[in-house]
């Protein structure tokens, strides 16, 4: 939704996936479709290796991104005692070292031509923590406060950082949740969900 928001502005697209290749490549042709000049990527946001040979290829085919949306996401549902340090590291390592390392090599060219917004979505539950979704809200919480520290380190430059902290929204990472988990998720919703 956010590659084809982008590209009905028609702005050129780079779509970042790890395993969902023909997913990233439906998108891909939805926002061609609307005029946009887009291109695919693959790698894993943990490795800072392969975000560097990401980076590169982006640069090889002229693109260097002006704007960077953090949008990669992992959670973990279950009780604290159960969770392993694995799956600590795991959520950890995409929520918010990906960020980190995202913003860490596509910043320096926003900072250069003194313009450049990061966006990084976060999720309510970093702001007030969800019950069995420990890691998740203390992954989300840290986007939070890197969201803030790196928005005044980069201000002087003309980059902006912000976080969106939206609610649960129906996507794969809602999976394991049972109907009536659901509908008390959307009971929660202000405006109704739905």
């Amino acid at each position: 939704a956010i590659a084809e928001r982008f590209a009905s502005a028609r702005m050129n697209i780079v779509i970042h996936y790890m395993h969902s290749h023909e997913a990233a490549n439906e998108v891909a042709r939805r926002c061609m479709n609307a005029g946009s000049q887009v291109m695919t990527v693959a790698a894993d946001l943990r490795d800072r290796s392969q975000l560097h040979r990401m980076a590169e290829r982006l640069a090889a085919s002229g693109l260097q991104p002006d704007i960077l949306v953090n949008n990669a996401g992992r959670s973990h549902y279950g009780m604290l005692a159960d969770l392993t340090e694995e799956e600590w590291d795991d959520v950890m390592a995409v929520n918010l070292k990906g960020t980190f390392l995202c913003s860490q090599i596509f910043m320096p060219h926003m900072v250069s031509q003194r313009y450049g917004r990061i966006i990084n979505v976060s999720s309510v539950w970093g702001i007030s923590g969800a019950s069995c979704e420990v890691a998740y809200s203390a992954s989300k919480g840290g986007v939070n406060a890197f969201t803030k520290a790196l928005a005044r380190e980069l201000a002087p430059s003309g980059v902006t950082v912000n976080a969106v902290a939206p609610g649960a929204v129906r996507t794969a990472m809602l999976g394991n949740l049972a109907e009536d988990e659901i509908r008390m998720l959307e009971e929660e919703i202000p405006a109704g969900g739905g």
